[in-house]
């Protein structure tokens, strides 16, 4: 199962490269509304410029490939058993925290009985701090 992961992760890295790059060497079709306008002619402006060539089948292909390369990745990737659904179930329970100032052997009862430190209020023209 693992090396199906890798050849499957393998080849859609290099359709995804090669897509790129034959996206790149492809010829716009903005490139022919400056020949409309003024510096020549051009079959048409905003239309269909003829039947797809090469490039643009090979791209096509390579879209394909790497978009079922992607759907076998998430599927694969979803399909293996796992042992814990969530990275907070296999957390240690936090230990219980210590009031500043306290005796380090205070009792949970003492801790939970003594009042919150409250900071005092800021007086005009000062700013309040965190």
């Amino acid at each position: 199962m693992n090396v199906l992961l890798t050849v499957l992760l393998a080849v859609q890295i290099l359709s995804a490269l090669a897509m790129i790059g034959l996206i790149l060497v492809q010829h716009g079709k903005g490139a022919d509304m400056g020949a409309a306008f003024g510096s020549g002619t051009s079959g048409s402006l905003f239309g269909a410029s003829g039947s797809a060539n090469f490039l643009s089948r090979s791209t096509s292909a390579l879209a394909a490939v790497f978009f079922v390369c992607t759907l076998g990745l998430a599927y694969f990737g979803s399909a293996q058993p796992r042992s814990s659904s969530s990275v907070l179930e296999g957390a240690s329970a936090p230990a219980a925290q210590q009031i500043p100032g306290a005796a380090p052997a205070a009792s949970a009862a003492a801790a939970a009985s003594a009042p919150a430190a409250v900071p005092p209020a800021p007086g005009p023209g000062q700013i309040p701090s965190k």
